[in-house]
């Protein structure tokens, strides 16, 4: 399969499959494709097969807010092609699970290669679930295979070595290799907490692995549009 991403920052993931190669994709992903084509809905290749499988799919279904189903796209006429648009400003970006599984904010997956396995990322601490934005409510990418995900705004990649952390304002984290932890840690100073603005809790990033943060969250955005919302009542 040949894939490119265009058009950023309205990215369009474009991918040109040969016949009987397919894609996967959360229901309602797709934007465009030629008539060679065809779809089937279902729990999608990855995670695992039989009541298990679907069990746990349904789980991660549950707390990420997704669909349980997966669309799979098969080029089944001859060669095809197949266009999955952003659903925000930003990036999309493509990552080889096989070389090292990915942990991504839940709502960064787009589409995936067959052979991909998605799971429920689980925080050690506590904590990190319950004060980190993402946190606990990450997935994670493995087995073999390509993930596109998206990225809200701009791209910063940085490299961690081992032991070596970043401090992280809720909701920057967009994805990081699996090698890499996440805590959470509370802003020193009461008034620091209480007037910076900052809010009580970072999230604090370590590794050794890379990480990818975004420029413009969407509920960064959503605030600083906000004060121009006009409500008219009926």
């Amino acid at each position: 399969m040949e894939y490119e991403v265009k058009n950023a920052p309205l990215p369009v993931l474009i991918c040109k499959l040969q016949p009987g190669e397919s894609i996967e994709c959360q229901k309602g992903a797709m934007s465009w494709m030629t008539t060679t084509m065809s779809m089937n809905t279902g729990f999608g290749s990855g995670g695992g097969g039989g009541v298990l499988g679907a069990l746990g799919k349904m789980a991660r279904s549950a707390v990420t807010g997704e669909s349980v189903f997966r669309n799979t796209y098969c080029a089944t006429g001859g060669e095809g092609m197949i266009a999955f648009a952003a659903t925000f400003p930003g990036n999309i970006m493509c990552f080889d699970v096989s070389r090292s599984g990915i942990v991504a904010q839940k709502s960064a997956y787009l589409a995936n290669t067959p052979g991909v396995n998605m799971n429920i990322f689980f925080q050690k601490k506590i904590g990190a679930g319950l004060f980190g934005g993402e946190g606990f409510i990450m997935q994670r990418f493995s087995g073999n295979g390509m993930v596109f995900l998206e990225i809200n705004g701009c791209v910063c990649e940085y490299v961690l070595g081992a032991g070596q952390s970043m401090m992280v304002d809720t909701g920057y984290l967009a994805a990081m290799e699996e090698t890499c932890s996440v805590d959470v840690e509370g802003v020193k100073g009461i008034g620091n907490a209480l007037l910076g603005g900052e809010g009580l809790f970072n999230t604090r990033v370590t590794g050794p692995g890379r990480i990818w943060l975004q420029t413009m969250p969407a509920n960064v955005l959503a605030s600083a549009i906000q004060p121009y919302i006009v409500v008219k009542s009926s």
